[in-house]
């Protein structure tokens, strides 16, 4: 089988190592061909995944078109921000029976949309999804993981669960494509607010409240949205958030980190090279809520530590200060 992915940062190249482990002929398409040529000088990512050895079978390219000729498998891992220019640029070059899968962790930013219905207007195709507690740097090492895969048409979770599934990266499959993709970008900004609660010398009563609390949120916002509740408790819900709010691999983690200990969201976006989706994502998620009446203060407070500079220490009072109500509102 041909695959082709879409994006060459740690993520898109741990998935493309999947792949190419399973036997099939990848080539992952990236934006700069000087940095491109460099993976291949080196067998390395090393601005996006140092220190693992990358297969030299893997193919390397800039061209679109060359990219995703006679491909039975695209994989679109592009960040949120750059996610629809991306897409819009492949579209003349795709193939018409191509499978699509979307592994990016995200909403658009002006239309709130998930990933997989961006992709799906701009190329009227049918689009599965990726996600679930997976870290690029483990995925690519090998370590054992388990993600979700979701399409409309099961058939197809089925078809492209055989492309990626090995000894040590396990696929489960689902129908829910809303709830899957929800949990993945969500829990990005329950992450930031984990990580403000580290910065600050917090506890793990304080993590597990919020954890178990921001899943909440994740499940009202995702309910109101057509998900169904059951799929916030698997992989692509609980068990992302788990890792993303306590690993060190953690992006976002670290970002709120770094807001709790007082560093400013300006320094600390210029000294990271690889991006935090709830960075860009609070607002979006904060947004959505409100237009479907759906109450998200973790959320709501995060936003504001991260656009509006608000001191950590009073989003902190204002959440434990909200009137007392019982724990399924």
């Amino acid at each position: 089988m041909k695959a082709t992915v879409i994006g060459d940062g740690g993520w898109g190249t741990a998935l493309a190592m999947v792949l190419e482990r399973n036997g099939h002929d990848v080539t992952v398409w990236g934006p700069f061909p000087d940095y491109l040529e460099e993976i291949k000088l080196f067998n390395e990512n090393v601005t996006y995944l140092p220190g693992v050895k990358v297969p030299p079978s893997i193919h390397w390219t800039d061209d679109r078109a060359a990219a995703v000729e006679d491909a039975d498998l695209v994989v679109l891992v592009v960040p949120s921000r750059f996610y629809k220019d991306v897409v819009e640029s492949f579209k003349p070059f795709l193939p018409e029976s191509v499978l699509i899968v979307s592994a990016t962790k995200g909403l658009d930013e002006e239309t709130h949309e998930r990933m997989s219905e961006v992709a799906g207007k701009i190329l009227d195709h049918s689009i599965a999804v990726l996600s679930g507690p997976s870290h690029a740097e483990e995925v690519a090492r090998s370590v054992p993981c388990a993600v979700a895969i979701a399409a409309e048409d099961h058939a197809i979770a089925e078809q492209i669960q055989q492309y990626f599934v090995n000894d040590t990266f396990r696929a489960y499959t689902l129908d829910d494509v809303v709830g899957v993709e929800l949990g993945g970008a969500l829990k990005n900004v329950i992450a930031i607010a984990a990580g403000i609660g580290d910065g600050m010398g917090f506890g793990d009563n304080s993590k597990a409240a919020l954890m178990t609390r921001g899943l909440a949120e994740i499940t009202r916002l995702g309910i109101a949205l057509g998900a169904k509740a059951e799929t916030f408790t698997g992989l692509s819900g609980i068990g992302d958030l788990m890792v993303t709010c306590m690993s060190h691999h953690s992006r976002n983690r670290s970002v709120g980190e770094r807001l709790g200990k007082g560093e400013k969201l300006d320094e600390i976006m210029a000294s990271m090279k690889m991006v935090a989706e709830g960075v860009w994502n609070c607002q979006a998620a904060k947004e959505l809520a409100a237009e479907l009446g759906v109450p998200v203060p973790i959320t709501e407070q995060v936003n504001a530590v991260v656009h509006e500079g608000k001191d950590p220490r009073q989003a902190v009072l204002d959440l434990m200060g909200r009137s007392p109500k019982s724990e399924g509102k």
